[in-house]
C-alpha cells in the first residue's frame, strides 16, 4: 500500500530522530551526550526484542510477510541491516563532536594508551591492584574452547601469535567493576575500564605476540515467550515460569555483534563461526559500545559548569491538594511530569488507612525499583482491607523486579492475580471502594502510564482521579472478571480491549466520517502501526475528515498521499521529556467526545493486551487535555513533521519559537496549589503566540 511503511523502518526513523537531539543547538552540551546514550539505548532493545523477533520468523516462517509493505522477515534485516549502519556512522561523527566539546569544558573521556606520567601512574596502580585480580584472559584452542558470551558484556579480542603459531586470545570486562576510572586532578576527567584492559593486554599473556585487538560484545535476541505449550504443560505456577524464562534469555541467540578497533578478516571470520552470525550483522562503531555510565557522570560535574551543559532543573510541581476525608466529589487530572504523582501517593496512602475504605484494587505492570505505591498497599493488607493487586510479569525487562514485587505483595497478605495466558495485562487503573453513612462509593484512578514513581518524573503521562459512580461500577465489573479470567465483559463507560476498544474506536472514527469535512479526529500516541485502524483513519481522510496524529515513535501511516490521506497531519515530538500519554479526541466543541488510554493504535494492544481507554467528562480536565494538545501541535522548535515518505521534516516556525514541554514546567512553575487542579494559565502574550501557530496548523500549513 502506497499510504503505509514498515513498522521496524519507521522505529529506527524514530531513534534517529532522538539522535538528531545531540545536534541541537538548544539542547545543553551534556544533555546531548545524555541522548547518544538514550539512542544507543534504544537500538539496543531494538535488536533484542524486534529484531529477535525478526530473526526467529526467518528460520520459522519465511513466507511470514509484512502486511503493510509485503516484506519477508529475512527482506527487513536486510533493510534494518542497512540502515543501521548509516546509523552507527552517524553517531560515531555526532559522539566525536559532543566530545570535543565536552573536553574544551574540562569534561574529558581519555585514552589509556596516551595518558600522561601521573595519570597513567594512577590507572597502572589501579589495574594491577583492582581490575587484574578479577580478569580471566584465555586462549582460545582445542582445550580452550570459545566461552559463552553473555549478552552486552565487554570483551577484549586479541589476535596472537606464539612460535609461529596464530590464535586468538579473549579477556572479558568484568561487570563487577565500574565501567570507567575517574583520575584525579581537575575538571572531570575519566577512562573507560575496557580502554585500560585493552591497552595492557600484552601483559595478561606473556610469551604471545598481539596482532592486534579489538572490543566487542554481542546482543542476543530477547524476545522470550512465555506461551510456549512445552512451558504451559509443566504445571508449574506462572511466576516460576517466568523466573525460568529469565534465566533462559540471558542464552537466546546472537542476533548482532557490535566491534569498536580494527576487526581483521580473521577475527571477523572466527566470531562469525563461534556465534553463528553473517558478517551483515557485525557493526563497527568508533564510539564507546556501551554507555549507560553517561547519566552517573552528572554528579560529578563541578557545579559551575552545570547552568552551562544541563537542563535548568525541575521538579513536578504539587498542583493539587487532595480533601480530607478524600471525597472531594470533582475529578482531578494530573499531567506528569509537570505535575506530582505525590497527590495520588498521597490518596493511596491515607486510603490505606481510612475506616471507610473497604478495598484497594490495582493492575500494576512496570513499578520503581524503590515504590511507596507497594508500601502502602502492603500496610492496606496489614490494616485488614481487601488488597487485590493484578500485576503483569512479563512487562519485557521488568521481569525479575516484578516477581520480586509480587512476592513482596503476597506476604503483606495482598492478593494476587497474573492475568492472562495469551493477553497481556497493560491497562492502567486504581479501585478504592468506600462505605460511608452514605452508602457505598468509588474513586477510580486511570492513567496512560505506569505507576512508576521514577518515570512520573521524565514521562508526560495523564493521571485521571474520579469519583464518577458510572466509571466506578465499570472498574469494579472490570476486576471481577479479571478475577474470574473473563475477557470479554460488558462495560458501559470504559473501553476495554482486547474486545471493546477497537471496535469502539471505528465507531467514534465514523461518526465523524458521517460528518464529512466537519469532522475532526485528534490522536496523541506512542505508536501507530494496527492496518485495521489505519485503514479507517485513511476512509476518514478520503471523507474530508481533518485526522491530526501526534506520534513519538513507529508510525506506519504516511500523510499527504493524494487521494488517500490528504487530509492527514503528523508530527512528532521529541524533547526534555519522553513523550507518553495517549489521548483519543472525536468532534469539537460541546460535541467533543474525549478519552485518556493505556494503548496505542497498535495492533498488540488493539487485540493482544487488556487496555483500558476512559472517558473525560469534567470540564476543567477537559480544557487541560485540550490545552495539551494544542500546545503540542503549536510546537515549532522540539516538533517533526513526518513527510508522505515517512521522514522527520523541521517545523517552519516563522518568528513563533515555541518548545511546548517548556511551556508548560513555566505553567505549572506558576501555578498555586488549587483544590479544582485546572491547568496553569498562560501569559496573554504567549496564548496569542500558541493561537496563532496552532490557527496555521489547522488551515495545513504544516500538513
Amino acid at each position: 500500500m502506497i499510504y503505509t511503511q514498515n513498522r521496524e523502518l519507521s522505529w529506527l526513523k524514530f531513534n534517529e530522530r532522538v539522535l538528531a537531539e545531540a545536534q541541537g543547538g538548544e539542547v545543553p552540551l551534556f544533555e546531548r551526550l545524555k541522548f547518544i546514550s538514550i539512542f544507543t539505548g534504544n537500538l539496543d532493545e531494538f535488536f533484542m526484542v524486534r529484531v529477535g523477533s525478526l530473526f526467529d520468523l526467518s528460520i520459522d516462517d519465511e513466507k511470514n510477510r509484512d502486511n503493510k509493505t509485503g516484506l519477508t522477515p529475512s527482506a527487513q534485516l536486510k533493510q534494518i541491516y542497512a540502515a543501521c549502519k548509516r546509523l552507527y556512522k552517524k553517531r560515531d561523527e555526532i559522539y566525536a563532536q559532543v566530545s570535543n566539546e565536552l573536553s574544551r569544558q574540562g569534561i574529558s573521556r581519555l585514552s589509556a594508551a596516551g595518558l600522561e606520567a601521573a595519570d597513567a601512574g594512577f590507572a597502572d596502580e589501579y589495574f594491577k591492584g583492582v581490575v587484574e585480580p578479577v580478569l580471566s584472559p584465555q586462549v582460545l584452542d582445542s582445550r580452550h574452547p570459545f566461552p559463552f558470551i553473555p549478552n552486552k558484556q565487554l570483551n577484549v579480542l586479541l589476535r596472537l601469535e606464539r612460535e609461529g603459531a596464530a590464535l586468538f586470545g579473549m579477556i572479558p570486562v568484568p561487570i563487577t567493576l565500574p565501567q570507567v576510572l575517574y583520575l584525579p586532578g581537575e575538571g572531570l576527567r575519566y577512562v573507560h575500564l575496557s580502554d585500560i584492559i585493552l591497552a595492557r593486554a600484552h601483559e595478561l599473556f606473556p610469551g604471545y605476540t598481539i596482532c592486534s585487538r579489538c572490543l566487542f560484545c554481542v546482543t542476543r535476541n530477547a524476545d522470550i515467550s512465555p506461551d510456549d505449550e512445552d512451558i504451559l504443560d509443566r504445571g508449574d505456577d506462572f511466576r516460576s515460569v517466568m523466573k525460568q524464562l529469565v534465566r533462559e534469555r540471558r542464552r537466546l541467540a546472537v542476533v548482532r555483534v557490535e566491534t569498536r578497533g580494527s576487526l581483521p578478516e580473521e577475527c571477523r571470520d572466527m566470531l562469525c563461526e563461534r556465534l553463528a552470525v553473517e558478517p551483515p550483522q557485525i557493526f563497527a562503531s568508533k564510539a564507546p559500545l556501551a554507555l549507560p555510565y553517561v547519566f552517573s557522570l552528572q554528579s560529578r560535574i563541578p557545579s559551575s559548569l552545570l547552568p552551562k551543559l544541563c537542563y535548568k532543573p525541575f521538579s513536578p510541581v504539587p498542583t493539587v491538594s487532595l480533601p480530607r476525608d478524600l471525597s472531594g466529589g470533582r475529578d482531578v487530572l494530573l499531567s506528569y511530569p509537570y505535575e506530582s504523582m505525590k497527590p495520588f501517593l498521597e490518596l493511596l496512602r491515607r486510603a490505606a488507612s481510612d475506616p471507610a475504605v473497604l478495598s484497594i484494587k490495582i493492575t500494576i505492570y512496570r513499578l520503581a525499583s524503590n515504590a511507596k505505591l507497594v508500601e502502602y498497599l502492603c500496610t492496606a493488607a496489614e490494616n485488614g482491607k481487601e488488597v487485590l493487586v493484578l500485576i503483569e510479569l512479563r512487562a519485557r525487562f521488568d521481569e525479575q523486579n516484578n516477581i520480586d514485587w509480587s512476592e513482596r505483595l503476597e506476604r503483606a497478605g495482598c492478593r494476587i492475580i497474573y492475568g492472562f495466558e495469551r493477553f497481556k495485562v497493560h491497562s492502567k487503573i486504581c479501585l478504592i471502594t468506600r462505605r460511608d453513612k452514605s452508602g457505598l462509593s468509588y474513586i477510580t484512578q486511570l492513567g496512560t502510564g505506569n505507576y512508576n514513581e521514577k518515570t512520573a518524573e521524565l514521562y508526560t503521562d495523564l493521571c485521571l482521579i474520579t469519583e464518577n459512580r458510572a466509571i466506578g461500577e465499570d472498574a469494579a465489573e472490570f476486576f471481577k472478571n479479571m478475577s474470574i479470567a473473563e475477557l470479554q465483559g460488558n462495560y458501559k463507560q470504559l473501553l476495554v480491549a482486547p474486545y471493546g476498544l477497537k471496535s469502539r474506536l471505528m465507531q467514534l472514527v465514523d461518526e465523524e466520517i458521517a460528518k464529512g469535512v466537519n469532522g475532526l479526529i485528534v490522536m496523541k500516541v506512542n505508536s501507530v502501526s494496527d492496518l485495521q485502524m489505519i485503514e479507517k483513519l485513511r476512509e476518514a481522510s478520503q471523507a474530508g475528515v481533518r485526522v491530526k496524529l501526534l506520534v513519538r515513535g513507529i508510525c506506519c501511516l504516511l500523510p499527504g498521499i493524494p487521494g488517500y490521506t490528504d487530509n492527514i497531519g503528523i508530527i512528532g515530538i521529541v524533547g526534555r521529556f519522553l513523550e507518553h500519554s495517549r489521548i483519543y479526541s472525536f468532534g469539537e466543541g460541546k460535541e467533543q467526545k474525549l478519552f485518556i488510554s493505556s494503548a496505542d493504535i497498535m495492533t498488540r494492544n488493539m487485540n493482544r493486551r487488556v487496555e483500558i481507554a476512559c472517558p473525560v467528562y469534567d470540564k476543567a480536565a477537559k480544557e487541560k487535555i485540550n490545552h495539551l494538545l494544542e500546545l503540542a501541535f503549536s510546537d515549532t522548535v522540539k516538533a517533526r513533521r513526518i513527510d508522505s515518505e515517512g521522514n522527520y521534516r523541521e517545523i517552519e516556525n516563522s518568528g513563533v519559537s515555541i518548545i511546548s514541554q517548556e511551556v508548560l514546567m513555566q505553567e505549572a512553575q506558576s501555578a498555586e496549589i488549587r483544590p479544582e487542579g485546572g491547568g496553569g494559565i498562560l501569559r496573554s502574550a504567549m496564548k496569542r503566540l500558541i493561537t496563532k501557530a496552532y490557527e496555521r496548523y489547522v488551515e495545513g500549513a504544516e500538513c
